[in-house]
């Protein structure tokens, strides 16, 4: 389990924040409460944090408008691509995201298979 603080909101409505080992999240202020994802679109890599919160779940991404939902992560636009959803804790009065243990490293021989299958 890696807990990442999520600062304050400051006025903001989205934000991200990063890991300590180099991962980075999007936090998102929706409905009185906060949403956490991976900070970047699964599509080509757009930065959510920069895009357009809709009907109070949804998330649109700037640079070619897909569409996720914040709770679920799934995407309205296809179904091809899923964004990492994390929940938010609090602890010590503090809020956090519990962004599970880092992915293990791949070898390029995974890394050529995956692609091959259209795994990224």
């Amino acid at each position: 389990m890696t807990l990442v603080p999520l600062g304050d909101a400051e006025g903001r409505d989205s934000w991200v924040v990063g890991a300590p080992d180099g991962r980075r999240f999007a936090v998102f202020r929706v409905d009185g409460g906060l949403r956490v994802t991976d900070a970047v679109c699964p599509h080509n890599q757009g930065p959510l944090d920069q895009g357009w919160l809709r009907d109070g779940r949804v998330v649109v991404c700037p640079w070619h408008w897909y569409r996720f939902d914040l709770d679920t992560g799934e995407c309205e636009t296809t179904p091809q691509h899923r964004l990492g959803t994390y929940p938010v804790v609090e602890h010590d009065g503090a809020r956090f995201a519990d962004v599970g243990a880092p992915p293990a490293e791949r070898s390029w021989a995974d890394r050529l298979r995956a692609h091959a299958r259209g795994e990224g």
